[in-house]
Formats: structure tokens, C-alpha cells, sequence
């Protein structure tokens, strides 16, 4: 099996969370059988002392194997 692995920054207004799962809903338009995701970096930006803009780095990994 080979695996492949791709680098991507998912962004949401409300939590890392979904700033993870938005960034693997967009892979999963284009990249076939994701099969994990590794979050290595979480920033925000910071306003009046309030988070806002959540980011998160990820790598998605997916399996590109044609199966005959």
C-alpha cells in the first residue's frame, strides 16, 4: 500500500476543531480515501484579548493505490 501525504491550513471563526475538520472536508473534494490527519500546529488571532480566526496545520494522509 502506498501512502501519500499532503499539507494543508484549515481556518474557522469558532474553534481549532473545526478549523481541522474544515481543512479534511476541502482535501476530501479532491483527494481520494484520506485515511488520517496529523494536527502539528494550532495559532489564532487575538483581538481586544478575545481568539478569534482559528488555523490549524495538518497533514492529511491518503492511500493513491488503483486497485484492479
Amino acid at each position: 500500500m502506498q501512502v501519500k501525504v499532503i499539507e494543508l491550513i484549515g481556518e474557522s471563526e469558532s474553534s481549532w476543531k473545526d478549523a481541522v475538520e474544515n481543512a479534511v472536508q476541502q482535501a476530501s473534494k479532491s483527494v481520494p480515501n484520506i485515511s488520517g490527519v496529523e494536527v502539528y500546529n494550532l495559532t489564532a488571532g487575538v483581538s481586544s484579548g478575545r481568539l478569534f480566526e482559528y488555523k490549524a496545520n495538518v497533514k492529511v494522509a491518503y492511500n493513491d493505490e488503483v486497485f484492479l
